[in-house]
């Protein structure tokens, strides 16, 4: 016997059910357990600084549940977009006299990748040292903090790839003259002359610098890319250490023979990503978080809202 169904007939939603796979992505609050979504109405919420924060908190949400490959891919390409910020800074370096305004102008390069990365919202680190964590702040349970350490883990892994690739390509691809190829070697060789103790200072700094961007974003409009270039810009000029940015100069020092791979690792990778996170996410996401949740439960309820703002009753 064969059963027929009509072109208008559609499936009950509750046969469609979500695979494991998406259970397991699933970012735990409050608003999931109650069967609502974050509020993120200015007017609903106690301060313009709690609107900037759900919507932050949203977004993080939404990358916490991404597929694993679609981070990943995401992340190399920022990688690779990353290379933009080497190339500008070292044709400047090279083209540019020698002198003192050459240093402003050479560090506008320093700004190019990150425009590419973050208004074509690829994966970058530390953008991700501010906006997922939000979520786990908000629920600090083992599910989240699994999700977080799956989402940090593949987009570094990806940032260094496409850095890697990135620096790689440069070395071997007959593209730019030797006056800028030494103008990369420079700028990379300037990276490392700083110890393991400064890269790690350095690197508090950038994160709690992009963290702070990340923060002005919603509310910047129009203006993002001046927002990007003016906080990118001040990483350049202040010469703080990026785990991304730097990975480009310094694997081509890698790749070119003129550094050991470990030397990559250790003075400069494992202290500037530990002061890139302890800057965005423990100084700048803790404190930010704590001044929205101090004012949430400061909030009036509902109906205490309703009582004050409901005209008074005619006798």
């Amino acid at each position: 016997m064969t059963t027929i169904f009509s072109a208008n007939q559609e499936i009950p939603m509750s046969d469609k059910k979500p695979s494991q796979d998406e259970d397991e992505r699933k970012v735990e609050s409050d608003e999931q357990h109650q069967g609502k979504e974050i509020e993120v109405n200015e007017k609903n919420l106690p301060s313009k600084a709690a609107a900037i924060h759900e919507l932050i908190r949203v977004d993080g949400e939404k990358e916490l549940e991404r597929d694993s490959f679609a981070l990943l891919w995401s992340a190399i390409a920022a990688g690779l977009s990353m290379g933009a910020s080497l190339i500008a800074k070292g044709i400047f370096h090279a083209k540019l006299p020698d002198t003192p305004a050459s240093f402003l102008l050479e560090n506008i390069g320093y700004t190019f990748g990150f425009i590419i990365v973050i208004m074509a919202r690829q994966q970058l680190f530390t953008e991700n040292t501010v906006t997922p964590v939000l979520p786990i702040m908000q629920k600090p349970s083992a599910q989240n903090f699994i999700l977080l350490f799956r989402l940090w883990g593949l987009v570094l892994l990806g940032n260094l790839i496409g850095t890697g690739i990135a620096a790689y390509s440069f070395i071997h691809m007959p593209v730019f003259d030797e006056a800028t190829r030494a103008a990369f070697v420079s700028i990379a060789q300037g990276v490392m002359e700083s110890s393991p103790g400064e890269m790690f200072a350095k690197g508090i700094f950038s994160g709690w610098i992009i963290a702070t961007m990340v923060w002005m974003m919603p509310s910047a409009g129009a203006a993002k890319i001046w927002v990007i270039f003016l906080m990118t810009y001040l990483v350049a000029l202040c010469d703080l250490t990026h785990i991304v940015v730097g990975s480009v100069e310094i694997f081509y020092l890698v790749f070119n023979g003129s550094l050991p791979w470990q030397q990559f690792i250790y003075p400069f990778a494992l202290p500037t990503l530990a002061g890139n996170i302890i800057g965005g996410t423990f100084i700048f996401a803790l404190i930010s978080h704590a001044q929205i949740r101090s004012d949430m439960t400061h909030q009036p309820r509902n109906s205490d809202k309703v009582e004050k703002n409901s005209p008074p009753s005619q006798q």
